[in-house]
């Protein structure tokens, strides 16, 4: 088992209920994605699973590890073999790409080879390999901040295929694209992920781009588990249910025929 929740819940600083006696078990190798409404959520489940955030009740179990009950450097090991994506990668705007990239590596680098890097790139070819695949080979030495939004979260996405994690978390990853290249975007995530047996989860906001990518979609709705089901079993009331008085939320797409769906990973 590779992610393991059980009974987790999670209070924010400012009292708001994130997650609520949350049970949920992801295996080796699966693609899943996770569905609902703003605040449902879906980040901070992420940030949990990343370890980021520590749960208030319930157990978490992560590679086999319960990361709460490592010490510091024992944890910071832990996260080095987990990658998470996040929906605004934190890149600061004067960083080449080619840096932003091959920092996916310095949980595994010492301090004195990661310090190097800043000065010297380690690794072009594999930093240049990792950003072909999202068709931004081109932007190597370009700085972050004369980039657009879409392109800054491919960087992100590249950096973290770089780092090769054994788990791939990505928190809207694709919110920023037209539906083309998002679409594009999530294949080749999922592409990787089944090339390396890497277990990816990915909240999403379209729901569409989640019935074609995954096999396995998860509808999240006031920190509880509303449905866990094959993308073939959900139904528009299912949705509907999920989405309910999202007055600000755009109605999700129908689900679509099996006959028109895009192959998933």
């Amino acid at each position: 088992m590779t992610l393991h929740l059980t009974r987790v819940s999670l209070t924010h600083a400012n009292g708001v209920q994130a997650l609520r006696s949350l049970d949920l078990h992801i295996e080796a190798g699966e693609q899943v994605a996770i569905i609902g409404p703003s605040g449902a959520g879906k980040s901070s489940l992420l940030n949990v699973l990343a370890t980021g955030l520590r749960p208030g009740n319930g157990e978490l179990q992560v590679l086999g590890e319960q990361p709460w009950h490592l010490s510091a450097r024992q944890r910071q090991r832990l996260r080095a073999r987990i990658g998470l994506v996040h929906q605004a990668p934190p890149l600061p705007p004067r960083q080449r790409v080619i840096t932003a990239v091959l920092a996916g590596k310095i949980g595994q680098w010492g301090l004195g080879k990661s310090l190097l890097n800043l000065v010297h790139p380690l690794d072009v070819p594999g930093a240049r390999a990792a950003l072909a695949r999202l068709d931004l080979h081109d932007k190597l030495f370009t700085q972050c901040q004369q980039l657009s939004g879409g392109q800054l979260q491919r960087v992100g996405i590249a950096r973290v295929l770089y780092q090769a994690p054994e788990v791939l978390l990505a928190d809207e990853p694709v919110s920023a694209m037209d539906p083309v290249l998002a679409g594009h975007t999530l294949k080749v995530l999922c592409e990787h992920a089944r090339e390396h047996a890497v277990t990816l989860v990915a909240s999403l906001h379209a729901v569409d781009l989640a019935l074609a990518h995954f096999s396995r979609i998860i509808g999240l709705r006031d920190g509880q588990i509303l449905f866990d089901l094959p993308a073939s079993a959900v139904d528009r009331e299912q949705l509907d249910a999920l989405y309910a008085n999202e007055q600000l939320q755009p109605s999700p797409p129908p689900v679509l025929p099996l006959s028109v769906q895009i192959p998933r990973c």
